[in-house]
């Protein structure tokens, strides 16, 4: 797990640096550093309004004496999408405007709680209730 972690801790700052400079190449740096800050600011202003939305289909369940189970997914994953534009880099903002956007993030919940699914068969994600 560590060697993973240190893979991506290494290799995804290594292409975002790549691709950063190649885009000031193309672009030049000015227009570069303002895509930057544009993604950062749709980024956080997506993630405000679909975080909002999404407070009230959860405050909605709750008081209809419901487990929002499906919304807290989908807050998880506009969570990720958030961080994940706020963080320079075009690759990183590809990803999050990804799991910002509705129809993407569907399939991505659907992929991700296939993987928790299989993980917990196999016994390698435990769940201990109180």
């Amino acid at each position: 797990m560590f060697i993973k972690l240190l893979g991506v801790f290494i290799l995804i700052p290594a292409i975002e640096l790549y691709v950063l400079i190649e885009a000031s190449r193309q672009i030049g740096a000015g227009a570069t550093i303002a895509m930057i800050f544009l993604t950062g600011i749709a980024g956080a202003y997506l993630a405000r309004s679909q975080g909002f939305s999404l407070l009230q289909k959860i405050q909605t369940e709750l008081n209809q004496g419901r487990l929002p189970t499906d919304e807290l997914t989908d807050g998880a994953i506009i969570l990720a999408g958030g961080l994940l534009l706020l963080t320079p880099g075009f690759c990183t903002d590809l990803f999050g405007f990804c799991l910002l956007a509705p129809f993407t993030r569907k399939f991505i919940k659907r992929w991700l709680m296939d993987w928790f699914t299989k993980k917990i068969q196999r016994g390698e994600i435990r769940i201990n209730r109180l």
